[in-house]
């Protein structure tokens, strides 16, 4: 086994930098999923800057990067349109004791790129307005229960849902019990839950897509069946707004929720969430009605003047110039030159792209076929090496071709060591430390 094989590869003040992340801030870092147990022992590089598609870390290495600040940042970074609109309000102040009129400007341009929407309300991650979701549908339906798709990974960092994850240390169990879980594309199966827990659920809330298509008729489905048992339908839109279409999953498969949530590629980066929905349902979070108030969101940032600018123009600058069929159109390059790699170097049914194309990710299996974090660690010490970071295949507007020929040059070279690793029949020479390792776990 030479160096090459290896991909020995040092990140010195990454190292470092990361020693000092984990002295000051618990885990290393402000999101699970961009901790350094994330990435291969002592690789985890610590970013200085991004223009484009490309970052650069602190040790000066530049990296072609795909799921760009955890999927928000679609535009590539410092994307002119965006810190155009950004920059005309940092001198007009970001923050007043009353409304700014941007706030109406944002919501009429957010209201007429998601028309199947009718009121929308503004925070700032998703968290927020997936909860102010959940708490808006027991107050108007009056049940207890909140039905989840079991299948999706992530909805809120807040109590109904983290309670169901492998880290649910101080979470009563009796928060617990009032979330259940739903198989995606089962209507059968939701509909028995539903009538097992009848007149309890609230509502149901899922991803309307994820790595697969909706089954035929199982969005319009899940419509039915919640009008049925008086239950409120949430889509969130977290990952699927914009990428999907420009109006999310809702506007391509032509389902309408009572309910729905945006966050991620809405602001570029910039930190704004949308809670949109029908008009009944979130005046109830308002001030013109005659039942009780709801308290929906109140947030001090929600609707600082530079977010919500930054929104407009990623909203702007998608429907001008295309950006969701770009974003499709760079996925399938890439999907294909990836696909036609991993096959050359006989890795074919162990690297496997997966998802929409504008939001493609990767697995990587053993010799049994089965999902291994120890695969995936030698995979992505190969890609770090080649200059790819790459934790998924999720593209930004800002790749362009040469990029992605670039890229599936350095898969090519991880799938030579891949095929190694799998004739030897044990990947650990090849990953120099221990293994990457999931988010969601019970310990450290």
């Amino acid at each position: 086994m030479d160096t090459e094989d290896t991909g020995e590869f040092l990140l010195p003040r990454s190292r470092q930098a990361n020693e000092r992340l984990h002295a000051l801030i618990p885990g290393g870092a402000h999101t699970y999923a961009k901790g350094d147990d994330q990435y291969p022992e002592h690789l985890a590089p610590v970013i200085s800057h991004g223009s484009g598609a490309h970052v650069w870390d602190i040790d000066g290495n530049r990296y072609i990067e795909y799921g760009s600040g955890l999927r928000s940042v679609s535009l590539g970074h410092a994307h002119p349109r965006v810190l155009e609109a950004v920059r005309r309000e940092l001198d007009r102040g970001s923050n007043f004791v009353r409304p700014s009129v941007l706030e109406v400007e944002a919501a009429e341009r957010f209201l007429a790129t998601v028309p199947t929407a009718e009121m929308v309300k503004f925070a700032k991650n998703g968290s927020d307005v997936t909860t102010a979701a959940v708490r808006l549908a027991r107050a108007v339906t009056g049940r207890p229960r909140v039905a989840i798709c079991g299948d999706h990974p992530f909805f809120s960092v807040d109590d109904w849902f983290i309670g169901t994850t492998p880290m649910s240390a101080g979470i009563p169990a009796s928060t617990n019990e009032l979330t259940v879980a739903f198989p995606y594309g089962d209507l059968a199966a939701t509909e028995e839950l539903l009538t097992r827990y009848r007149d309890e659920v609230a509502c149901l809330i899922l991803e309307p897509a994820g790595q697969t298509e909706p089954p035929p008729g199982y969005l319009a489905g899940l419509r039915e069946l919640a009008d049925r048992h008086g239950c409120v339908l949430v889509f969130d839109e977290m990952i699927t707004g914009l990428r999907w279409s420009e109006a999310g999953a809702q506007g391509l498969y032509g389902v309408v929720p009572d309910l729905s949530t945006f966050g991620k590629a809405l602001g570029n980066g910039f930190a704004v969430s949308a809670l949109a929905g029908r008009r009944e349902l979130m005046e109830r979070g308002g001030l013109r009605h005659s039942g009780d108030r709801v308290f929906l969101l109140s947030t001090t940032h929600g609707a600082e003047t530079h977010s919500l600018a930054a929104a407009m123009a990623v909203l702007t600058t998608y429907v001008e110039e295309g950006i969701t069929a770009r974003l499709h159109a760079l996925g399938e390059r890439l999907a294909a030159g990836v696909r036609e790699a991993a096959a050359g170097m006989g890795v074919g049914d162990h690297i496997v792209v997966r998802g929409r194309a504008s939001n493609l990710v990767f697995a990587t299996l053993d010799e049994n076929g089965r999902p291994s974090q120890e695969y995936r660690t030698l995979f992505l010490r190969r890609l770090l090496a080649g200059g790819v970071l790459a934790p998924s295949f999720v593209v930004s507007s800002a790749l362009d071709e040469a990029d992605i020929d670039r890229t599936v040059e350095v898969v090519a070279q991880a799938c030579a060591v891949y095929r190694k690793a799998l004739d030897a029949g044990d990947p650990t020479p090849w990953l120099a430390g221990r293994p990457v390792k999931p988010v969601f776990r019970r310990l450290a």
